[in-house]
């Protein structure tokens, strides 16, 4: 007797691919990390994506991050990039969410911060096609050019059209946000290509080649090395120059070797070792007025022309990947000399360059000299700005304090009230501040994005009570209690906005304003109890507000971080 016929089951048909899919993958294979997402009714083909990413395997898609404002996402975007130097994905809710990323878009774009920004569009069909509109919003939603809400702040927008082109629009923007000078890009996303299927998936698109960072023109570096080596009172004034660690190492060693003052303007990072012997403090002041040459090394604004000058008889060079800064409308700083090159390209040419001149060394030491003396004057003439006034605790004392209180290696993000003359960092990448737009409601974001990134790093938040604010605290604190990214936030609280009532007095101090001490629209009037918000989302917190007081706090604090704890500090800073 013949054996019974084994039935034969019917295979499932595989799904085919979805552009969502071919979307997330491509941002995986340029070396995006995070997707930081803040969803509407756009993401339903994203979340399809995510959700056979998951059911498959080997599947290379981004970590997505849920993030409750796209202000805070972006700026986790920036902080992660500041740890990988890849960058990295934010996708928001058509128009009304690409709103609430422009404040930090903004930040992003004057610092030439990379950044995959996409958006859903809402539906083009109103019937018809898989994905068409289906809520009452989507008419209202619509716009006539979702893209021209953020052009000027990004190098490229697009809208996606096809479904199989979604690759090469990712390979494209990547090319786009990586090309020097790089900055942020935005992509438009409707929801019927994301979600239409694909009969065969294309093959992948990129990453491409992208064009080597500038060097500078030889001529012109020889014509610098020509006038450092004839001045007598040499000084670099930068800003950014320390994006890249390598200039950092690079600028120290050009300072000591030729003699050549330092100041570090409104830095964004750490550009040359507080101690360095060469290191002139963080405000040009005085040293504009007495240098024979100044070089702008990647500073946007290196010094304020109705404050101080330089002396009719300077030469001025500016050198940078943009050393021009042409997406600023306006800026008409002097210039005699400008070089088109990064930090370190520009810095070690110029080294080489002053190296085959050989310059005069008795001159070079008499300046060398010169310029130590003057920078240890500096030193101690502001160590005495950083005493407390008898228990209230100034800006001044609160930043000595957090320097002795953080180690070398820990990262401090400054959103403005940190002092660097009392809390100078030593090592590249340990600090950041905010860029130079100046979008309140980063610094929080920035350190959370950090520590995402690093998680085995210290990571020290400094606020002013205003920028706290902006950051959008309830946000902020839920992802570090949702994703365990326990960091320190301190607060300096002087319950005002500070930098209003200052730009007040520096016009009307002897008006109408000044006789208020500038406090209308500047004053909070009463300050809320910061610290209990981070207690409700099971953080550690504490008010301060003795002198004597504050260094044991920002002990207890820290200690609650490395056990795992986010913390906050609320210091109040009378003023």
């Amino acid at each position: 007797m013949s054996a019974k016929p084994t039935a034969q089951r019917a295979e499932k048909p595989k799904e085919k691919p979805i552009a969502g899919e071919l979307f997330l993958r491509a941002l995986a294979d340029h070396g995006v990390d995070f997707f930081f997402a803040n969803p509407g009714t756009d993401f339903p083909p994203i979340i399809e994506a995510y959700s056979r990413a998951r059911e498959g395997k080997n599947t290379r898609v981004p970590r997505p991050i849920l993030v409750p404002h796209e202000n805070l996402a972006v700026a986790m975007a920036h902080g992660a990039f500041l740890m990988t130097g890849r960058p990295q994905a934010v996708m928001v809710h058509v128009n009304v969410g690409t709103a609430n990323t422009i404040n930090n878009l903004t930040n992003l774009s004057r610092d030439r911060v990379p950044l995959f920004l996409a958006a859903g569009r809402t539906p083009v069909t109103e019937t018809g096609m898989f994905g068409s509109r289906n809520r009452s919003i989507h008419w209202a939603q619509e716009m006539f050019d979702q893209g021209g809400m953020v052009r000027e702040l990004v190098k490229w927008d697009y809208e996606l059209r096809q479904p199989a082109q979604v690759g090469n629009v990712v390979a494209r923007a990547y090319e786009a946000a990586m090309t020097s000078p790089t900055g942020p890009v935005y992509l438009v996303l409707p929801r019927e290509p994301l979600s239409a299927a694909l009969d065969e998936e294309p093959a992948p698109a990129g990453p491409r080649a992208i064009p080597a960072p500038p060097h500078p023109d030889p001529q012109s570096i020889a014509t610098l090395a020509e006038w450092l080596a004839g001045a007598d009172n040499p000084l670099i004034v930068t800003a950014n120059a320390g994006r890249d660690p390598r200039a950092v190492e690079l600028l120290a060693r050009l300072a000591q070797r030729w003699g050549i003052g330092v100041v570090a303007h409104a830095p964004r990072y750490l550009c040359l070792p507080g101690s360095h012997p060469m290191h002139l403090g963080y405000n040009p002041g005085t040293a504009v007025g007495d240098a024979d040459l100044i070089i702008a090394l990647e500073s946007d604004v290196p010094w304020i022309p109705s404050v101080n000058a330089p002396k009719p008889a300077c030469r001025v060079a500016h050198v940078g990947e943009d050393p021009l800064f042409l997406r600023y409308p306006m800026r008409s700083f002097r210039n005699d000399l400008a070089i088109v090159s990064t930090a370190v390209n520009a810095l070690a040419a110029l080294d080489a360059a002053i190296e085959l001149i050989k310059p005069d060394q008795a001159r070079v030491e008499a300046r060398r000299a010169r310029i130590a003396a003057r920078a240890k004057a500096h030193r101690a003439a502001v160590a005495k700005q950083a005493e407390p006034k008898g228990e209230h605790i100034t800006q001044g004392y609160l930043s000595r304090c957090i320097a002795g209180a953080i180690g070398a290696d820990d990262i401090l993000v400054n959103e403005y009230p940190i002092q660097l003359d009392h809390c100078a960092r030593e090592k590249p990448g340990t600090f950041f501040m905010v860029s130079p737009a100046g979008g309140l409601g980063w610094g929080f974001g920035a350190a959370l994005g950090i520590k995402l990134a690093a998680p085995e790093r210290m990571v020290v938040a400094a606020l002013g009570d205003g920028s706290y604010i902006f950051n959008n605290p309830t946000a902020c604190h839920w992802v570090a209690q949702s994703l365990d990214l326990p960091v320190l936030v301190i607060i300096c609280n002087n319950a005002r906005y500070g930098a209003v009532r200052g730009a007040t007095l520096s016009m009307f101090q002897d008006g109408a304003a000044g006789r208020d001490d500038g406090r209308f629209l500047a004053d909070f009037g009463s300050s809320p109890a910061y610290e209990a918000i981070v207690g409700a989302h099971g953080g550690y917190g504490e008010r301060v507000e003795r002198a004597s007081e504050l260094p044991a706090a920002l002990a207890r604090a820290l200690d609650a971080v490395r056990k795992g704890r986010q913390a906050l500090l609320n210091v109040i800073c009378p003023s």
